[in-house]
């Protein structure tokens, strides 16, 4: 159900894109506002990885510079059966990571150096088990598409206005309400689509990492230091905000239109959950060998307390 929501949502994007240019300039508006779509979403495609990566001044690791980390997402993907993606460490305080790439062929998971040191060796495998989903599920096109799109449509709404032919143009009040609602609008499903596909996310994560626990543990720490450390890049480019595993812009957040993730409990709930339907406690065994030759300490018990709780 969740791809059925996705595809209706994206499908939706896609009309109200050329509902807007239809309104804004006939028939030739909306051929112009869907040419355009297909530019920007080509563009977005080819480059959007290294925006991404550019925009938090990541840099790619390897076995040899981040060895625990790179045997971590080397392993998680060798479980989930997809490529190797590459490896990139953000020199940031706030705990957090995401994905980016157009394809499993072609991609890349981040993580902050925030993150290694809040997190134990096995929530930090949930949370690139999570990642790893997204690439997995295509999530990172589809987010990029959405997220081009939804600000494509307010670009041409600005550009209609002050470039569009008089003959066609609506009247006044129709021009104001269309400057608000439509952007709106595109943030709105824009904002949907995210939160399905983090939900999605969790699910197949805690199947890949092979104990839902951990993801749920990472994301309660998370969250806590999302809350107490504020990361300035992301707040100067909130464009990115829906990339991560949790908001970056906010502590929490609920289940709201204008939110980008779902509510933290409510994914914590839903991975406690599946952990119970998979016969998993919360007190479980370690992840990899690994485990004990980790920067993290740790024995592969897990749970270990981030300075959050």
């Amino acid at each position: 159900m969740n791809y059925v929501r996705t595809g209706m949502l994206m499908a939706g994007l896609t009309a109200l894109f050329g509902a807007v240019g239809y309104l804004l300039g006939g028939g030739g508006g909306m051929l112009m506002a869907l040419g355009f779509a297909a530019v920007t979403n080509l563009f977005s495609y080819w480059n959007s990885d290294r925006l991404a990566l550019a925009a938090h001044n990541a840099h790619e690791v390897d076995e040899r510079s981040a060895p625990e980390l790179y045997g971590m997402v080397r392993d998680l993907a060798a479980r989930a059966n997809m490529p190797m993606p590459r490896v990139y460490l953000i020199d940031e305080d706030q705990p957090n990571a995401f994905a980016t790439g157009r394809n499993p062929q072609n991609a890349a998971v981040a993580a902050t150096t925030g993150i290694l040191r809040t997190l134990s060796y096995e929530e930090l495998a949930g949370v690139m088990a999570h990642e790893l989903a997204h690439i997995k599920n295509h999530d990172t096109l589809t987010m990029t598409i959405t997220a081009t799109m939804a600000g494509a449509i307010s670009s041409l709404v600005t550009f209609g206005m002050m470039f569009g032919s008089r003959d066609n143009r609506p009247n006044f009040i129709v021009q104001i309400l269309l400057s608000v609602l439509a952007p709106m609008a595109a943030m709105v499903i824009q904002m949907a689509i995210s939160r399905s596909r983090e939900y999605e996310a969790d699910k197949l994560g805690g199947e890949i990492c092979g104990n839902p626990v951990w993801l749920a543990d990472a994301l309660a720490k998370i969250a806590g230091g999302v809350a107490h450390t504020p990361n300035e890049t992301a707040e100067a480019k909130p464009a990115t905000a829906h990339m991560f595993i949790i908001n970056p812009l906010t502590g929490g957040g609920m289940d709201s239109l204008f939110s980008t993730h779902p509510d933290t409990g409510n994914r914590i709930a839903a991975l406690m959950e599946q952990a119970r339907a998979m016969g998993i406690g919360p007190n479980a065994g370690g992840f990899m060998s690994q485990a004990s030759q980790s920067p993290w300490g740790g024995t592969g018990s897990g749970h270990q307390p981030g300075p959050w709780g």
